[in-house]
């Protein structure tokens, strides 16, 4: 074996994770419980790059680091906490050794995450790294119109199209921020966040698929095959958070879609919560496959 070879070799030997690393979990996306001796390519320690290497692609970008998380009952750690007492991030701070900020509260809507936000600033300040938002559910089953993104307006503006300068009447848009609507609750919330919060890491989760809860006389939700009050279909909502993405320039990860959970399919209605009464909220188990998938995605995005 020539030098070049065995130094070559050695690189790689040393860039293996740890098995037996301090906050670890499972490679394997199964439901089995993660344990501290079990990893998933995480080779820090306290932040550290256990393998020496500064930019080793194994190495989590959010192993250690605060994070905000904002939403509705999905995220709330007292939404059905005697069932399910692990929520989503509980999963993440376990096994990526994160600093959780929870502001989610059941019920709530888009136009709440702006009072989440402004809660998590005063209380956190700059001492965040990055935060997700997951909600949209509760403004499907309330009827909320999906609006538009942008109201077009016509004014002058000054430009140089391959010669002199000179006025030029053109149409232009601004985003919309009409609080009634879908879209333009996202666009005041991101204008918020990215305002507060300019160098963060915000992410997007889309809401993961519904079907029937009742959760009283007055609380019977249908499952997603209906429309809404407003005539919508809950996949309009999906697309829109989607959408917003690329209107602020954000990442979105799909839990809709990369999530695998359809409690529409019956035979997978044990990843929800009650298949007699609560086809919203996951269950343990859902709550942990959500937290596996999140692991895989947040590993492609850095935190700043």
């Amino acid at each position: 074996m020539n030098n070049k070879t065995f130094l070559l070799s050695l690189v790689v030997l040393t860039c293996v994770p740890a098995v037996a690393s301090q906050t670890g979990f499972q490679t394997s996306l199964s439901d089995n419980e993660p344990t501290e001796k079990q990893n998933i390519g995480v080779c820090t320690v306290a932040g550290v790059p256990a393998c020496g290497v500064q930019n080793c692609a194994s190495c989590h970008p959010w192993q250690g680091r605060r994070v905000g998380f904002l939403g509705d009952s999905m995220t709330d750690p007292n939404n059905n906490s005697r069932d399910v007492p692990k929520k989503y991030w509980n999963y993440l701070q376990e096994w990526l050794g994160i600093t959780p900020y929870v502001y989610g509260i059941s019920g709530r809507q888009w136009n709440d995450i702006p009072n989440q936000a402004r809660r998590l600033k005063e209380e956190h300040g700059d001492s965040v790294d990055a935060i997700t938002v997951f909600i949209g559910t509760n403004d499907f089953n309330a009827g909320v119109p999906l609006g538009r993104w942008y109201d077009e307006t016509e004014d002058t503006v000054t430009a140089a199209v391959h010669g002199q300068k000179q006025v030029y009447r053109r149409k232009r848009r601004v985003c919309s921020v009409d609080g009634d609507t879908f879209k333009g609750r996202i666009n005041i919330a991101m204008q918020y966040l990215k305002t507060f919060f300019p160098d963060k890491q915000i992410v997007l989760l889309t809401p993961i698929h519904r079907a029937a809860a009742a959760f009283g006389p007055t609380n019977i939700q249908p499952d997603e095959s209906w429309q809404n009050l407003c005539g919508e279909y809950f996949d309009a909502y999906v697309s829109a958070v989607k959408e917003a993405g690329n209107v602020w320039g954000v990442p979105v990860i799909d839990l809709n879609s990369v999530s695998g959970m359809n409690p529409m399919v019956k035979a997978q209605q044990s990843y929800f919560r009650d298949p007699s009464s609560d086809l919203l909220h996951p269950s343990d188990k859902g709550q942990r496959r959500i937290a596996m998938t999140l692991v895989r995605q947040l590993m492609s995005l850095p935190v700043f």
